[in-house]
């Protein structure tokens, strides 16, 4: 283990981020009723640029004036090389209430990007007297994005999360792919007649990840896009919290029960990890380091990893 010790993620749940445009107020007391754990009320890709000033004007009434639960309550800014940026920013926390959580910037491609919404939002804090300190969610969805992962990561004390954005990330990567997340044709390997399909993504998510691990920000997997394909929501899902992420991305209302099924540690698994933390506790009381569980070596790491299992599903009984 390294002297720096590594910061613990916010402890909070995030199964779950349901996405809905700013410009479909229509939507948004669903949005709050819904299960997911974060509410991404957005501003961007989702709303047309003739749509910029009504959709934001939407979202300000609401967040003051819906019963958004328990959930983390976020909205999805406009891109820094846009010219409603800033006006999202000031408008938001100069009009909005308190119930604002958190801001998410897109497409950042370096810890300047951040930096500059952050001198602006402690700008709109100060000056307004707000109480409650915004947090940041950044997408990593560009080539700059991920070669400069982890500098984003430590970017920020207001970081929280930070999701892969995949459709943005493929063009800007010059991907052969028009897919959003999942396996794609024609990434495969062949032996004989069967093709295997492996996963594009993999490489950037666990980038993402060691980032997120490593200066205390909670790593979530972006979109999929094809939301008639549960299985391949599934999969995608189950990949990536093996990788260690703690959550994806619903862009439609079915998606939600998906992602909370994959992102909540089932039954089992927090009972097997009960029972390792306890099989571990009789082997130290013996003075022993490590003992066997069910046919296989359980150790100190294997504390570690029980206790991931644990927390998380306490933390999601509690929110």
């Amino acid at each position: 283990m390294s002297f720096r010790i590594q910061p613990a993620a916010p402890a909070r749940p995030n199964r779950c981020q349901l996405f809905g445009p700013g410009s479909r107020p229509a939507i948004f007391e669903k949005m709050a009723a819904s299960d997911a754990d974060v509410i991404n009320l957005d501003l961007e890709d989702s709303v047309a640029p003739s749509d910029k000033d009504s959709a934001r004007a939407n979202i300000i009434k609401a967040i003051s004036e819906i019963d958004w639960g328990k959930k983390t309550l976020s909205v999805r800014i406009n891109g820094l090389d846009t010219p409603y940026w800033y006006r999202d920013v000031v408008e938001l926390l100069e009009q909005a209430g308190e119930r604002l959580d958190q801001i998410m910037i897109p497409k950042v491609g370096c810890a300047a990007d951040v930096y500059a919404v952050d001198a602006l939002v402690t700008a709109v804090e100060t000056a307004k007297g707000r109480e409650k300190k915004i947090s940041f969610e950044v997408i990593i969805e560009s080539a700059a994005g991920i070669a400069h992962v982890e500098e984003i990561a430590a970017s920020s004390p207001r970081l929280q999360a930070m999701s892969l954005g995949a459709a943005d990330f493929a063009a800007s990567m010059g991907m052969q792919t028009t897919g959003i997340g999942g396996t794609q044709e024609n990434y495969y390997m062949q032996r004989g007649e069967q093709k295997h399909w492996s996963d594009p993504w993999h490489w950037a998510q666990a980038a993402i990840v060691a980032a997120c691990r490593t200066h205390g920000v909670l790593p979530v997997d972006g979109p999929f896009g094809d939301f008639s394909d549960d299985e391949g929501f599934r999969a995608q899902a189950r990949r990536s919290a093996t990788l260690g992420m703690v959550g994806k991305w619903a862009i439609h209302p079915k998606q939600i029960a998906l992602s909370n099924e994959v992102f909540t540690p089932s039954e089992e698994a927090v009972a097997e990890a009960r029972e390792i933390l306890a099989a571990m506790e009789e082997a130290k009381a013996k003075g022993e380091g490590a003992t066997v569980y069910k046919g296989r070596l359980v150790d100190i790491a294997s504390i570690k990893q029980a206790e991931v299992v644990v927390r998380q599903s306490e933390m999601i009984a509690g929110g």
